[in-house]
């Protein structure tokens, strides 16, 4: 295999970037340490693809969401890297920048919405108000759009329902409300984190029918975070493979499927089930490190089926494949032994 040499250097994406994310590194204080979450990432959205951001809980996908929007709370912070987006950087915008851009330009659809929306209002006033927010509508004209959102994203009975509170709705109902309200704005970038996870099948195969939908009609951009590569299949253009607060692998997704790259991301494929007959589900041994207690050199080595020696003395460096395709392994490495 051709790796093209390794490289920490910007990749060529191709097409237009609408988000790029370089060398994002966000930790938190423990007294007088900090734990790094996020560790030197890089990846782009480009305009009109899906992005899958994958991996196992405590890999750090959530965590980038939310350094991306800029909402990491202490004692979290951004210790390093740039955010662009149509551009603009994101680090050097002030807060009332920044609130205009949230939910106006980019959108996050929280993992679980009966915490995301407020129990004390109604659903079709939480969808209003962003529209007041952020001057698209008066209140008037944004409780009426308010009910066109709720029949687009497919709850029934939309007028009478805009009055309800999130309790007196269903789990699939409150995320579509969820979905209702990130899209009011008909914002650019929609970042997905794990929307379908607090579901059951049927519902899930629905909100994910419902995004590629909205999608389609109003012209978005997706980050998807995920764990189920059954989702990704369905849904992404691309895929970026996070473990241990870096991105270990990114590919288009067919590639991604037809040959994985990293032993992490070949571990990931070979859990998913067969089908009918097939033999027992394989699983990684272990689990995702604490970012606290990583080891030393490539943090997967403790995992990994596939490990040298030199696994344990560095991080690996990025390895460009082609220009679609990179991955963080030493035998990639024509010269790892």
């Amino acid at each position: 295999m051709d790796t093209g040499g390794s490289t920490e250097g910007k990749r060529d994406d191709g097409g237009c970037a609408l988000l790029e994310v370089e060398n994002l590194t966000t930790g938190f204080s423990r007294g007088s340490r900090t734990v790094i979450a996020v560790d030197d990432v890089s990846f782009s959205v480009r305009e009109g693809e899906t992005l899958a951001l994958v991996g196992e809980s405590g890999s750090g996908k959530s965590v980038t969401a939310l350094s991306i929007m800029r909402l990491v709370e202490p004692p979290g912070r951004i210790l390093g890297g740039s955010i662009h987006f149509r551009g603009r950087d994101l680090m050097t915008l002030s807060e009332g920048e920044l609130r205009g851009l949230r939910g106006g330009e980019i959108a996050l659809i929280f993992q679980e919405p009966m915490t995301a929306l407020n129990p004390v209002f109604t659903v079709g006033d939480q969808i209003a108000e962003t529209l007041v927010v952020h001057g698209r509508a008066g209140w008037n004209a944004a409780r009426a759009q308010a009910i066109e959102l709720i029949e687009a994203v497919r709850v029934p009975e939309a007028a009478r329902r805009a009055h309800d509170y999130p309790h007196q709705l269903s789990g699939g109902q409150r995320q579509r409300i969820m979905i209702a309200i990130a899209l009011a704005c008909r914002p650019a970038l929609v970042i997905a984190d794990e929307p379908t996870t607090a579901l059951d099948v049927t519902i899930q195969a629905e909100i994910l029918d419902l995004l590629r939908e909205m999608k389609r009609a109003f012209g978005l951009s997706l980050l998807l975070i995920t764990h189920d590569l059954g989702v990704v299949g369905e849904m992404a253009d691309r895929v970026a493979v996070m473990y241990a607060g870096r991105i270990v692998e990114e590919s288009p997704v067919r590639a991604f499927f037809e040959s994985p790259q990293h032993p992490y991301s070949r571990g990931l494929l070979a859990s998913l089930p067969r089908g009918a007959g097939s033999r027992r589900l394989h699983t990684i041994e272990g689990t995702v490190p604490s970012p606290e207690h990583l080891p030393p050199g490539c943090a997967f080595e403790p995992r990994c089926p596939e490990r040298l020696e030199a696994c344990r003395a560095a991080v690996p460096p990025l390895h460009l494949i082609n220009k679609d395709r990179s991955a963080r392994c030493i035998r990639l490495d024509g010269a790892a032994r």
